[in-house]
């Protein structure tokens, strides 16, 4: 009996962590290319969190994806890179710590910008459900909606594995 409890709990708490985590672009339709603020793209977006992914799309052999510490990146020098991603046309980059990211191009041009930083957080907590009064004109977070979403995704993940036991 313990056993498909067990599988019952793994899996809603697997649900609840693939929806809550959030996946961007980088740079949007633009991509990771030359002549893109990064820095604008970054204000776009944020906040990032633990879980994020960022998604690098590149032109193959045109254009590689370094993530250094902060002094490569103020230098746009990748000789200590911490990882370095060049192959394909994409690479997918999780956010697995609350801390500042710093990713640039090695290929000559972080110089003309072609380099981004962000900051992960915790996620915050959950918002508890709406009175239906509202005190102010503010809507809810999106994240706040995701999780929310997240939640019913679990419970219905939950009731449909009910019926099968």
């Amino acid at each position: 009996m313990a056993t498909p409890l067990l599988r019952l709990l793994l899996l809603v708490a697997c649900a609840i962590a693939s929806v809550s985590a959030d996946r961007f672009t980088v740079g949007d339709s633009k991509g990771w290319n030359p002549n893109v603020n990064y820095t604008i793209w970054e204000e776009k977006h944020r906040p990032f969190h633990k879980g994020d992914w960022l998604v690098f799309y590149y032109q193959p052999g045109m254009a590689d994806v370094v993530q250094v510490d902060e002094v490569g990146y103020n230098k746009c020098d990748a000789s200590n890179p911490i990882s370095n991603y060049s192959k394909g046309r994409s690479y997918a980059f999780e956010l697995n710590q609350t801390k500042r990211y710093y990713f640039i191009c090695s290929y000559g041009y972080c110089y003309g910008g072609m380099k981004l930083t962000v900051r992960a957080q915790a996620l915050p907590p959950p918002s508890p459900p709406s009175s239906g009064k509202s005190t102010s004109g503010a809507t809810p977070a999106v994240r706040s909606v995701g999780n929310g979403i997240a939640l019913a995704f679990s419970a219905v993940v939950a009731a449909a594995l009910l019926r099968l036991l």
